[in-house]
């Protein structure tokens, strides 16, 4: 644990960072799940397979729509449907379930697409720009204040799906802000966890709230507190659960929801930049997500191999061409070399051609589905192939 000097100016480079996390019944993260699925789907069938599938969810209704190009036929209203009930909407009566009606709109890719899908040379789909970033504030390398926000949600969704608060609905909401000084954190300021519930009394209310509180703030606090390389005081945080009141009409029967809505909860919290591309539904063709992905490991890597505290990668596309046209590093005035060092280093050590990437990171596997809940990177739950370090050696 590292804890501050006893004479260092407590307001020297102070500031507080807030990040939020979203459930996978939150609307938008229901619409990135389908769209996950529909692409695991296929890839498990047909490892080049090309998708780009997107959902709206609104009332009792989810439209699906986009391209795909796969020798695999699915049925994707099945798909869709079977999401849906995984998620927790399978009670009917109350505006949204696995039994809405579903328009499905998706057809062959065509024109740039289909062209670019036919060269030799693996190009990207795309224009765009990716970023990776990875930081010691935790022991999987994550900014803290998403790792919690995301922790909170995941223990909430236990607690429901287990039956110890079955009133709990599939919908809910955390923001976390933290204290930092010079970068690092020190104190937990505040936890807000939002959650949509069935029908109570203001009894019932008041013991939901009472029970989120001791069954999953509190358990969250302490495996953040453990999984923290930096001490920080948790004391007088202010934890507010449902702060408006209670909240009963939750989910895509209140909210329009989206595929590719929540790129901040999906990345860091907004702690590092995003490049502005959304991941879900898109094979790893789609330089959106395979190069961020790529980025998230070289980043992970460089802190993992001592080089850096800290450290933002930048790439750049261009259309069907196969390898990235330009490439940033920034270690903050953390690198224990200087960035352009590390960015020779890095250019040695990994071949950042689109197939290079889909090739080392294995990315042609139905491993989708379970990245569109609680965050791309970090998933200490997951055995994802960007979240493993490799060791890089002047």
């Amino acid at each position: 644990m590292t804890a501050l000097h006893p004479m260092e100016d407590k307001t020297k480079n102070s500031f507080v960072f807030t990040s939020e996390s979203v459930s996978e019944g939150h609307p938008d993260k229901v619409c990135d799940q389908i769209s996950d699925a529909v692409l695991d789907e296929f890839l498990a069938h047909d490892p080049k397979s090309r998708v780009a599938c997107e959902c709206l969810a609104t009332t009792d209704r989810l439209i699906i729509a986009g391209e795909i190009t796969s020798r695999h036929e699915a049925d994707i209203n099945k798909i869709a449907r079977r999401t849906i009930k995984e998620i927790g909407y399978s009670v009917p009566g109350q505006g949204f379930d696995h039994k809405c009606k579903i328009l499905n709109l998706m057809h062959q890719q065509e024109g740039a697409l289909r062209k670019i899908g036919e060269m030799k040379e693996i190009g990207a789909g795309d224009q765009g720009l990716m970023f990776g970033y990875a930081c010691n504030q935790t022991q999987h390398y994550m900014p803290i204040p998403i790792a919690m926000a995301h922790k909170l949600l995941q223990k909430l969704a236990e607690v429901r799906k287990n039956g110890t608060l079955p009133e709990l609905m599939p919908d809910a909401k955390s923001q976390v802000s933290f204290r930092f000084q010079n970068r690092l954190p020190v104190d937990l300021q505040t936890i807000v966890i939002s959650t949509h519930h069935q029908k109570m009394s203001d009894k019932q209310f008041k013991s939901l709230q009472d029970s989120i509180r001791q069954l999953v703030v509190m358990p969250s606090i302490a495996e953040i507190e453990q999984e923290s390389i930096h001490q920080f005081d948790v004391k007088k945080c202010d934890i507010q659960i449902n702060p408006l009141g209670k909240w009963t009409d939750g989910g895509p029967a209140n909210d329009t929801g989206l595929t590719g809505r929540k790129i901040i909860v999906d990345t860091y919290g907004g702690w590092a930049q995003h490049g502005g591309g959304a991941f879900s539904g898109k094979d790893a063709t789609k330089v959106d997500r395979s190069a961020a992905y790529m980025a998230r490991h070289i980043a992970k890597s460089v802190v993992a191999s001592n080089l850096a505290d800290e450290c933002l990668i930048q790439f750049s596309f261009v259309i069907g061409q196969s390898s990235p046209i330009s490439l940033m590093i920034d270690t903050f005035g953390s690198g224990k070399h200087s960035d352009a060092k590390i960015q020779s280093l890095i250019e040695k050590n990994f071949d950042l051609t689109v197939k290079g990437i889909i090739d080392y990171l294995d990315l042609r596997k139905p491993i989708y589905k379970q990245t569109a809940a609680y965050g791309h990177f970090g998933r200490l739950n997951l055995d994802m192939s960007w979240e493993k370090v490799k060791t890089i050696k002047f």
